[in-house]
């Protein structure tokens, strides 16, 4: 079981500095979005606000965090061999002041760290991931972009990039590490991309999570900050799944993208896949009439399955105009041709939709619908699915279109045979 030990931070403030690629650059103070979280009669809240902003959270006393560890270690009466330590924060872990007089805390305790997404930046001398070891640093979850120091430089703001590289080069020899890089086209893909995969395996990384570079509000910046830089395209979904199995052939590595796909385990939606139809049958019935409302991505899939249980009369997949489920809001609503919608739509659960918005907006036409919140996830992305088997994914899928079944059953409208 892991513990979250959340040190803080804010992006921009608290990690030497923004990325040129990334999603909270430009990010401006606004008006709420509106999610799940906001309470009955009121719009707004901390989590669709600030906290989808990360704009708030300072850096977290050191006292503060090892107490909040040991308090949930107490609290759920917990073993000591049976918990992993997570360490991140909203900003860059390595740029805690206070990491080592933290990780040296929890090395009492002989509890196993997980040291959250680093990108080394506040890594100015590689000593420090050898005592971060030394502390019971166990894996590493690294921000590399390139091991090419000078695009580090130029597009990370690394001031001391051989520094960053040494350091991840002595986590990937000393403690399992898994990589990550947004692949910016022209960048750092191409032989620059061949290049820190081939590093990443002469040193010993264990995993390479690839990253599609987003740069338009559809692609899920929904913060007011598009483009984050102009006049680059990010790769097609396409073509970004063919570069992921390209580099997965290629190398070594347990390779993941994001939002597509991981070639090892079939996700996402790995119950599409013919070899994995028999277990379609273990679903419930479909018996009532609703709208599924999805992303672009995530659509052709969600069809596939409601055909192949044969309940396609019954449910309709409709897309909204944006990338990835849990980031669809209001204005992606205001979009929708409502022609194309039941009298019941079923949304992601994690979208930032304040509830009675998104029943005002899809009634617009009307037609009084009944607007229901649908499982967290269908699937798992590359960030999740590189520490599942093929039968974790699969029973993760079963579970979530179970769920998904059952709403439509309950909100939907019943047909009769």
């Amino acid at each position: 079981m892991q513990i979250i030990a959340d040190v803080g931070g804010i992006p921009g403030k608290d990690c030497r500095g923004f990325c040129k690629y990334c999603y909270f650059r430009k990010v401006k103070e606004g008006d709420p979005l509106g999610c799940r979280s906001c309470l009955p009669g009121t719009f707004g809240c901390e989590q669709c606000t600030s906290g989808v902003r990360e704009t708030k959270n300072e850096f977290i006393a050191p006292f503060m965090v090892i107490n909040s560890v040991k308090t949930s270690i107490m609290m759920g009466n917990l073993r000591e061999e049976d918990v992993q330590i997570n360490l991140s924060g909203g900003g860059d872990v390595s740029c805690y002041p206070h990491l080592l007089d933290v990780t040296s805390a929890f090395s009492q305790w002989n509890i196993p760290i997980h040291l959250g997404y680093t990108s080394g930046k506040g890594i100015d001398d590689p000593q420090m991931a050898t005592d971060l070891i030394s502390h019971g640093v166990e894996e590493v979850t690294f921000t590399v972009f390139s091991t090419n120091p000078q695009l580090r430089k130029e597009w990370m703001g690394d001031k001391n990039p051989q520094a960053s590289l040494d350091a991840l080069k002595m986590f990937s020899e000393g403690c399992e590490v898994h990589a990550a890089a947004v692949i910016v086209p022209g960048v750092n893909d191409g032989e620059a991309l061949r290049q820190t995969c081939s590093d990443l395996e002469k040193w010993g990384a264990k995993a390479f999570i690839m990253m599609r570079f987003a740069n338009y509000r559809n692609q899920g910046l929904i913060l007011g900050n598009e483009p984050i830089i102009g006049g680059v395209e990010p790769h097609s979904v396409q073509e970004f799944e063919e570069l992921v199995r390209s580099i997965n052939q290629e190398f070594n590595l347990r390779v993941t993208g994001t939002p597509v796909c991981d070639p090892e385990n079939d996700s996402p939606f790995a119950l599409t896949l013919e070899k994995n139809w028999k277990y379609l049958d273990i679903l419930s019935e479909v018996t009532s009439e609703a709208t599924v409302l999805t992303s672009k991505v995530a659509k052709p899939y969600i069809e596939r399955v409601f055909n192949l249980i044969g309940a396609s009369d019954l449910v309709n997949v409709v897309a909204a105009d944006q990338d990835i489920g849990c980031l669809i809001t209001q204005k992606d609503l205001e979009d929708l041709d409502l022609k194309n919608l039941t009298e019941t739509v079923i949304i992601p659960g994690r979208a930032f939709v304040h509830d009675k918005k998104a029943e005002e907006v899809l009634s617009a036409d009307g037609v009084e619908r009944i607007v229901a919140r649908g499982p967290d996830k269908l699937s798992v992305d590359g960030e999740m699915s590189s520490t599942l088997s093929r039968e974790d994914v699969l029973k993760t899928e079963l579970i979530a279109f179970q769920d998904l079944i059952e709403a439509i059953n309950f909100f939907g409208v019943r047909k009769s045979n």
